[in-house]
């Protein structure tokens, strides 16, 4: 492995999709985060005549909501492994690498939709703007990556070591980093879409709730890259799945931010 380079790819080095449990671990997210996605989709204005693409689908959760609650025309939902997701009519899916060149050449939605997905890649700034050249004039690109607010300035607790350890871990095995989603807003207006806005919501950390078992799932998983830091052991990594647990869990958990802009209707065929 090059310096600084990761040694593997999402799925791969990590959380491989055929792994039992990880289409629940994935779930777990979206019921933490998908109330809250859908509500911006709809206040964008995704609805009847939209076409949309759904890039790292995922379980299909946010794909599925669309056609049934949003009522939109269609949805390309887009993944590298697609084993959890099936066609149905208005849903069409693709296994492809958004890392790789000519992703969907020429075609253009209405809403583009990522989530969870350049936080793990490398060269972002780049794929945000082809993600926007897949934007039809008129059309939104919406982005959602998690935002670290408190293992590098919170108190040491089981959680904070533990969130430490997952986000260095994350880093070396599969180049993951979240201290670049702030740049979101720069990058869409960068890659000429205007105007461009950004929100943040932090589910709560409580004992059973969905975001918790999302953490102690993940933990679980990414273990063997948590220890290789050398900031925890296994007994360190059981202490905060019990904290997680516990009325004593004190904490912020990870945010997510949802960064969007629009492509103006005067935009230039490209």
């Amino acid at each position: 492995m090059s310096a600084g380079r990761p040694e593997g790819r999402y799925g791969e080095a990590v959380f491989p999709p055929g792994r039992a449990g990880e289409g629940e671990r994935i779930d777990f997210g979206a019921l933490a985060y998908d109330e809250v996605t859908m509500a911006r989709l709809r206040a964008l204005g995704a609805g009847p005549g939209w076409s949309c693409l759904d890039v790292g689908a995922g379980t299909g959760t946010v794909a599925g909501r669309l056609l049934d609650e949003a009522g939109v025309e269609s949805v390309l939902a887009v993944d590298r492994d697609v084993r959890f997701l099936a066609a149905r009519p208005g849903l069409e899916v693709l296994s492809a690498d958004v890392t790789g060149p000519g992703l969907l050449p020429g075609r253009r939605f209405r809403l583009v939709h990522a989530r969870f997905v350049l936080m793990h890649l490398p060269e972002r700034e780049r794929i945000v703007a082809e993600l926007a050249a897949h934007v039809e004039p008129g059309g939104v690109l919406v982005l959602s990556d998690a935002v670290d607010l408190t293992s590098d300035r919170g108190p040491d607790t089981p959680y904070t070591d533990a969130m430490r350890a997952m986000w260095a871990g994350l880093r070396t095995t599969i180049g993951t980093d979240v201290s670049r989603t702030p740049s979101y807003p720069r990058w869409l207006r960068a890659a000429g879409l205007v105007p461009v806005a950004a929100e943040m919501h932090v589910p709560p950390l409580v004992p059973g709730s969905p975001i918790s078992r999302f953490w102690a799932d993940t933990w679980e998983r990414g273990r063997a890259a948590m220890v290789g830091t050398g900031l925890v052991d296994d007994a360190a990594i059981d202490a905060a799945v019990r904290y997680l647990e516990s009325p004593e869990c004190a904490a912020l958990s990870a945010g997510m931010l949802t960064a969007w802009g629009w492509k103006p209707r005067d935009a230039p065929a490209e």
